[in-house]
């Protein structure tokens, strides 16, 4: 049993890989601002709205899966991904049919779809928390590595046709997901009840004190501070993806100081990030189970703030963008791996899909709230001639935010 956990891992990493679709919507925006005149603040909507909707599938989605298990489950949220993006192929030529496709039924159908493999591997896993959630949510932090380029090469260069290739391109999606992500689904399952790891024995570092339901995780103070940190600690992360691609076109435009020849194009540099992306969730976790979710967490905090500050403040080149847009990532991604695991930690592993789909929601508010925000500001420096200027302005401000993080990590682990 041991060594066939294994393959349980493997079905969640597939299917983790094609969730990670929701990731990719940067590649969108320059098509659709080009085809339609749209503004910054509208091209982000229907990608604002895919993470509020993800994070209410994550609730509903984790409570049906602790009682249903996930196999029902991710079926569920996979064929809504695939119909999700069918309906954005069909009613794409307007704002209100992408937020419905897209941004609802497909942001409903990930959140299913991935609760449902972090839950499972954490009890597969329970001798290796941080390093499996990881792992697991590896996955769709490189997701964009797969879909960046397969999507600038269905979109194309030719603006004349974004009309047709757009449509194109969210029915391919529709059918990848209806045999990818059905298929991976159908692979899942957890162990029987009473079992663990050969030779394994939990250590009272390892696990919570008892198995504590949701209704009664929501009375205590540990469980916003948790919250709180979850929010402050994705907003860089959760913008500079929002931002990733439209930013690295206009580096790449500019051209000054780029290394990279050929390699500098916005679909390449969304493939780099979300390695880094995915390294983080696999990198943090283990250094989270090595030396402490602490030490993780602060680590965390403080790169993202360089990253902003140091780097992306004053980046003129797409070379220094993909840098710091890189660093942010790796960060970002940690959260989503020491958050599954700090819930475990806290919470215990029986009503781990229903805990951490309500903590979830710190995430889905912030996506929804945090990254919209700033591309409005970014309209209005963009209207004034002076973008450049409104960048620093956004990174220098996602740097306090950043080293506000460490701040909240003391408060939490304090509570543990």
């Amino acid at each position: 049993m041991n060594q066939s956990r294994w393959r349980y891992a493997a079905a969640a990493i597939f299917l983790q890989v094609l969730l990670g679709i929701l990731y990719s919507w940067s590649v969108f925006r320059a098509p659709l601002e080009t085809l339609h005149g749209w503004t910054k603040a509208q091209s982000v909507l229907p990608y604002r709205y895919s993470l509020i909707v993800f994070a209410v599938g994550m609730i509903l989605g984790g409570w049906w899966q602790d009682r249903k298990g996930p196999r029902v489950v991710a079926t569920v949220g996979a064929v809504l991904l695939s119909l999700g993006c069918a309906v954005a192929g069909a009613l794409g030529g307007s704002l209100e049919g992408l937020v419905l496709g897209y941004g609802v039924i497909a942001g409903l159908g990930v959140g299913f779809a991935y609760v449902t493999p972090i839950s499972m591997c954490v009890k597969w896993f329970p001798d290796r928390r941080g390093m499996i959630v990881g792992l697991a949510v590896m996955g769709f932090g490189l997701g964009p590595l797969l879909f960046g380029p397969l999507l600038e090469a269905l979109l194309g260069k030719d603006p004349a046709r974004y009309g047709s290739t757009l449509p194109f391109t969210f029915y391919v999606l529709a059918a990848i997901f209806l045999v990818g992500a059905v298929g991976a689904a159908q692979l899942f399952a957890v162990p029987p009840a009473g079992w663990q790891p050969a030779g394994w024995q939990a250590t009272t570092g390892a696990t919570a004190k008892r198995e504590t339901p949701p209704a009664e995780a929501i009375r205590g103070l540990s469980f916003y501070l948790l919250w709180l940190l979850y929010f402050v600690g994705t907003a860089v992360g959760l913008t500079v993806i929002g931002e990733a691609s439209p930013l690295l076109r206009e580096a790449a435009q500019r051209g000054a100081g780029n290394s990279l020849g050929p390699w500098a194009t916005a679909g390449a540099g969304l493939g780099i990030m979300s390695v880094f992306n995915g390294l983080g969730r696999l990198g943090w976790g283990a250094v989270s189970d090595r030396f402490g979710r602490g030490a993780a967490l602060y680590g965390m905090a403080g790169l993202s703030a360089l990253a902003c500050y140091g780097i992306l403040r004053t980046a003129d080149s797409f070379t220094a963008s993909l840098l710091g847009l890189s660093l942010a990532a790796f960060c970002y991604g940690g959260y989503l791996a020491l958050m599954p695991a700090l819930t475990a930690d806290f919470y215990g592993a029986k009503h781990m899909g229903a805990n951490y789909g309500l903590l979830f929601t710190a995430w889905g508010l912030c996506g929804f709230v945090v990254p919209g925000y700033f591309a409005s500001k970014l309209d209005l420096f963009r209207q004034a001639g002076t973008l450049m200027q409104g960048y620093s302005e956004i990174f220098t401000t996602l740097a306090l935010i950043a080293a506000s993080a460490a701040l909240l990590s003391w408060a939490t682990m304090r509570g543990k």
